[in-house]
């Protein structure tokens, strides 16, 4: 049986790399909101970097890419870490697709919705949260970001 140690817990190359590629994906989104925004606020640079969902590359894709690639690397394809991983991964991977891109889009389309009916009676609406999710190409980014950087942890 192996011993609790945090200096093993931060040492450990699935750890170290999943939390790389979840840092650079929201480096990156941070990158993109500060070079593409006309007003360039202190905030919405700081949210992206912290725990805005959505946009280009997911974060939640690089995250468990990184996770599963090295996973491959440390314990074997045939390991049932590998493969718990594996699953998981697509899981998220889909659910950043579908579930929460299709839960974006309808809320969207809910609070325009509502802010007309709001307007046209003149009673007070409040929107409903709108989650971002991802399109494919942002998934396949973060995915990609995910096994390069589990790749160098392997092999550098």
């Amino acid at each position: 049986m192996k011993t609790l140690s945090l200096k093993a817990f931060f040492e450990n190359p699935i750890f170290l790399a999943s939390v790389t590629s979840w840092f650079f994906a929201q480096l990156i989104k941070a990158m993109i909101v500060l070079l593409s925004s006309r007003k360039k606020k202190a905030h919405d640079v700081f949210a992206a970097l912290a725990w805005r969902t959505g946009g280009m590359p997911s974060s939640h894709a690089a995250l468990v890419a990184a996770m599963t690639t090295s996973a491959a690397f440390t314990e074997g394809v045939g390991s049932n870490l590998f493969i718990v991983s594996l699953w998981l991964a697509f899981i998220v991977m889909r659910d950043a697709m579908g579930v929460r891109r299709s839960s974006g889009l309808q809320s969207r389309s809910l609070n325009a919705l509502g802010k007309a009916v709001a307007e046209r009676l003149d009673v007070e609406f409040k929107p409903v949260k709108e989650i971002h999710g991802h399109k494919p190409l942002e998934v396949v980014v973060g995915a990609l970001l995910g096994v390069f950087i589990a790749m160098a942890y392997a092999f550098l």
